[in-house]
């Protein structure tokens, strides 16, 4: 068996092209970051489940009740939140997979950076960056308007935290935004156990406010004959397509539970505290959200909600004026967890970038004493502070969901590549080489042996060097595969195998973008939409068929860690989830793709410039991973 050295496909470093494809190793008992502390393991599902309903759960469901169900879904707004939250599990499932399997930090960066490639885990990576600092700086920029109700109205906070305009700028500050972004990232400095702990408590009034409103609202609803559900125009007053439109809407309610897996190097247990955290905190969620608008829109009828409180104004309608306080309770609850679960992931996505070269080291270090990544979290928790106290991110916040559906999406296409066409190589450091040699050769002599008893003839490896591994060497040998078929046998090479479903994942995910694209109110021609129509749902068909029935890499059973969850139904499940995905990004609008284009082609400058030149992999030896094992043992590299 020849061995396929030197960088990715047998080239070390090289061109720009190659380095946006080479694919790092899963975090084994065999690697280690030397020069690094590891993150703190400590915690368990019960935290997990306190950092993705705390993530998950903000101040929208307070408002996006009244919006949605005036505008789309009328009193079907809980079938609404069931189908979205149905979308959200398509990810959830996903992520599960990849978390158990690769626990380490970094979450969907760290998952494209296995499965796709460097290039794209960096987009991803970068796209992260933007979405939780944006995304905590909107939502500090949220509370205080709520925290003002119990100061007596909107303009009563205290002088030092009130909002104040600064005359000839035309700039609103607000001083309580920036505070509490400083206040959550000190609890955030501490350690991750305590500030676990903090968002648990915080999460916990919030649900409570939730419950409250569950209870109270149905007791209310029996007791009054449930007037919002007594309407002439029945449950689905917009239509199905309304409906649908609300579900669209109110998927955005559930982004926050992919939080959990930037936690995963932290977790005692990944392999089954992972999925059983992810799980079920988007089942809490999915549960308080069907309740909560199950009983709103019962209360009130759809077109008489308030779109901007429409559970305190339910309340009130009847007598209750005082639920507003626990309302405004809840909401301001939701938001400082919220705020805490949008500033955790960063700071292990810049570390994960930095240990990989692609970030300055800076990023990298963990403190001995807390074991959590300070400097990352210091460097976000100002740049937040900062953005919050001067910049009504309001405008900006659709720029949070496009990192979010890029991180979903390629989730959904890792787990193709995972079952299909894991990476069979394993990526070495340069300082091996000679040890990789010596392997190398020991194989190459083996297989020359074999080829000389069987046909008579010796197989020339000197096209390259004098030792094999060098420069192109000879291609991995794959064995023949034998199939029974419906119609009999029939044998496809490991090799062609693998390169058909490269292939054809690639055309799956072009066809979803095309139909996708097609099916979105872009004011195409009439004829041209049928056309691109039928081309991507053709692709799209293809697709899902050739991948139902050609089999799954056997290397799938042995990739990263073993024992986890497996998500089901693939190839089904990841090809709609991206569909879903790549359709709700389209969706967001042209001025969104257009701020968002200005960051990611700075992202690209930085890589050209910097990760591209000092990734950890620039001059890494790529061989087999079925001799992996070997040369770690040859090397003395091994953890005990």
């Amino acid at each position: 068996m020849g061995f396929l050295v030197g960088s990715q496909n047998g080239v070390r470093g090289g061109g720009c092209f190659r380095s946006l494809i080479r694919r790092k190793q899963v975090d084994s008992v065999h690697f280690k970051r030397h020069g690094h502390h590891q993150l703190a393991k400590e915690l368990s599902v019960p935290h997990l489940i306190a950092i993705g309903v705390g993530s998950t759960i903000g101040a929208g469901i307070y408002i996006l009740v009244g919006t949605v169900a005036r505008e789309h879904s009328g009193p079907a707004l809980f079938i609404s939140f069931l189908i979205a939250g149905i979308a959200a599990a398509l990810s959830a499932f996903c992520y599960a997979e990849l978390a158990s399997r690769c626990p380490s930090a970094g979450s969907a960066y760290h998952y494209s950076y296995i499965c796709v490639g460097e290039g794209v885990a960096w987009l991803i990576g970068w796209a992260l960056i933007l979405e939780y600092t944006i995304g905590g700086s909107a939502v500090a920029r949220g509370i205080s308007p709520n925290l003002a109700l119990f100061f007596g109205g909107q303009d009563s906070l205290p002088f030092f935290l009130a909002r104040q305009h600064i005359p000839g700028f035309d700039v609103l500050v607000d001083p309580c935004a920036a505070v509490l972004v400083l206040v959550v990232t000190g609890l955030l400095c501490v350690g991750i156990k305590e500030s676990t702990l903090a968002q648990a408590v915080v999460t916990s009034i919030n649900v409570c406010a939730m419950l409250f409103i569950i209870i109270a609202g149905s007791y209310l609803g029996f007791k009054t004959g449930w007037a919002g559900y007594e309407l002439p125009a029945g449950y689905f007053p917009f239509g199905v397509d309304g409906m649908l439109a609300g579900s669209a809407t109110v998927f955005f309610a559930y982004i926050g539970f992919d939080s959990v897996a930037s936690t995963a190097e932290e977790v005692k247990n990944p392999q089954r505290d992972l999925p059983l955290g992810i799980g079920l905190a988007l089942s809490i969620c999915c549960c308080l959200y069907m309740l909560v608008s199950v009983v709103i829109v019962g209360l009130v009828p759809y077109y008489a909600m308030d779109p901007d409180t429409p559970i305190s104004s339910a309340f009130a309608a009847y007598g209750m004026q005082w639920a507003a306080y626990l309302v405004a309770a809840g909401a301001v609850m939701a938001l400082c967890s919220t705020l805490m679960g949008s500033i955790l992931p960063q700071p292990r996505i810049l570390m994960a970038m930095a240990r990989d070269g692609l970030l300055p080291s800076f990023f990298s270090d963990i403190n001995k004493r807390s074991q959590v990544p300070v400097k990352s979290t210091l460097v976000t928790g100002l740049g937040s502070a900062v953005l919050a106290f001067f910049m009504d991110v309001s405008q900006l916040a659709g720029m949070v969901s496009v990192g979010t559906l890029l991180a979903f999406t390629m989730v959904a296409v890792s787990v193709l590549i995972l079952r299909y066409v894991p990476p069979n190589e394993v990526p070495f450091p340069s300082s091996l080489q000679e040890i990789i040699d010596s392997v190398s050769l020991r194989y190459s002599t083996g297989s020359q042996e074999v080829t000389k008893e069987k046909s008579g003839f010796h197989a020339s490896t000197s096209m390259d060097s004098n030792l094999p591994l060098l420069g192109k060497a000879t291609a991995i040998e794959y064995p023949i595969i034998v199939k029974q078929g419906a119609q009999g046998n029939f044998f496809i090479n490991e090799g062609s195998r693998r390169k058909i479903a490269g292939w054809t994942i690639t055309a799956t995910f072009v066809g979803a973008f095309l139909l996708a694209y097609a099916a979105s109110d872009l004011n195409l021609p009439r004829l041209l939409r049928f056309i691109v129509c039928g081309i991507g749902g053709a692709l799209l068909l293809f697709g899902l068929i050739v991948l139902t029935c050609i089999e799954q890499d056997d290397a799938r059973h042995n990739f990263g860690h073993s024992g986890g969850f497996i998500c089901p139904f693939v190839p089904l499940l990841p090809i709609v989830c991206f569909l879903v995905n790549i359709y709700l990004l389209i969706n967001l609008g042209a001025a969104t793709w257009t701020r968002v284009s200005v960051w990611l082609i700075v992202g690209v400058l930085v890589y050209t410039f910097y990760g591209r030149t000092h990734s950890s992999l620039l001059d890494a030896v790529y061989v087999p991973a079925t001799h992996a094992d070997e040369i770690y043992r040859s090397s003395g590299e091994s953890s005990p």
